[in-house]
């Protein structure tokens, strides 16, 4: 049985329809730049996130990045980030001009420690970055207490958190994006919503804030040929909105059935020695983007998933304070344990909506078999 890490098939399967539709209805009017499906996306998007207004991008990374600049981040600034992250959660900081500076995670929903965030806070410090991990909420009451208490701004990396939610303590839900100053999000086409190129989007509450970023996509533009400040190419194509929009509308029932394959995966592995699988906080409403486990003996584990067929991936195996292009901000090997730790030992097994139950078993079977105690 072979089974992939992700099969996009089926959902393709369910947007055919509309997609081809949209598609001929695109050729029509031949507005592939800036386009009406793209204007459409940004209200859906924007409603679906509780947010104001949304600003389609042509990538996550980009998202981070003007959203950065969207509130004047940059040379001589710092950024705090968690030190176990997708690269381009500090990169994007790193193209503004400022500085990230990286937090060591908790152990048990590997988003950024809140309780280590006020140590790393300087004079510099502008903004908080936290990310929503594999889809599970950071903490977020704490970031935007601490915000508040310093005046920084915090910019959600929710490239993988789409529809995922945090319950505030007085108990009011808010949905990941809509909770700080700006949500960035990636439609890589892995993505819980995902296009069929790359793509991405920012989702503010501010006029303001949006009027900018509105600006910084596309050339600094005011009108056609009038460029009033620094922009950039960086719009979202017609199509991959398009796409994106007859998406969206079964993204919450293709989170219940990951939410469904995460259940049976826990039930199936909570009592297995050796293996650490992931927990939803109270605070927490998971989407499952990933759904990684840890164990001590990764190779072994996965040469046996080779060898039977089974596709499985690293999410993510070296924490960037370790990554060499950022050895000249003088980080070394044991400064943030719990992030070297986790690098260590994660593994995403395969996880996507119309994955059959048969197989999370196969999955499982294998790692009762192989899993060292």
């Amino acid at each position: 049985m072979k089974i992939p890490f992700l099969d996009l098939k089926e959902q393709s399967k369910v947007i055919e329809k509309d997609v081809l539709r949209s598609l001929h209805d695109l050729m029509q009017r031949n507005d592939f730049i800036l386009g009406r499906d793209l204007f459409e996306f940004e209200k859906e998007f924007a409603g679906f996130c509780e947010s104001k207004f949304c600003v389609g991008v042509n990538s996550g990374t980009d998202a981070l990045f003007l959203g950065l600049k969207s509130l004047d981040i940059g040379p001589g600034d710092e950024v705090i980030v968690p030190a176990f992250t997708y690269i381009a959660s500090a990169l994007a900081v790193t193209y503004t001009g400022a500085k990230p500076v990286f937090v060591d995670i908790d152990q048990v929903t590997y988003n950024i420690d809140t309780a280590k965030v006020k140590e790393r806070i300087s004079r510099r410090t502008k903004a908080i970055l936290p990310v929503h991990l594999y889809g599970h909420p950071a903490e977020m009451f704490d970031i935007l207490k601490l915000a508040r208490k310093y005046n920084l701004k915090v910019i959600e990396d929710a490239a993988q958190a789409h529809g995922t939610k945090y319950k505030f303590p007085k108990g009011n839900w808010k949905i990941a994006g809509s909770i700080a100053d700006i949500g960035c999000f990636s439609f890589y086409p892995t993505k819980n919503l995902g296009a069929f190129g790359d793509g991405g989007a920012v989702v503010v509450n501010s006029r303001n804030i949006y009027k900018k970023l509105l600006m910084l996509r596309d050339y600094g533009r005011k009108s056609r040929y009038e460029h009033v400040r620094l922009g950039y190419n960086s719009r979202l194509d017609t199509l991959q909105a398009a796409i994106l929009r007859a998406k969206l509308k079964h993204l919450n029932h293709w989170n219940s059935l990951r939410r469904k394959n995460a259940w049976l995966y826990s039930k199936l592995l909570q009592e297995v020695e050796g293996v650490i699988i992931p927990k939803q906080a109270d605070y927490a409403k998971h989407v499952y983007h990933v759904y990684a486990i840890r164990v001590k003996n990764r190779k072994q584990l996965l040469e046996e998933f080779a060898r039977r067929g089974i596709s499985a991936l690293i999410h993510y195996p070296i924490p960037l304070h370790l990554q060499k292009v950022y050895e000249k901000l003088g980080y070394k090997k044991g400064d943030f344990p719990i992030a070297e730790k986790v690098a260590g030992q994660i593994i995403s097994l395969p996880m996507y909506p119309h994955l059959k139950f048969g197989e999370i078993k196969a999955i499982c079977r294998t790692i009762k078999e192989n899993v060292k105690k």
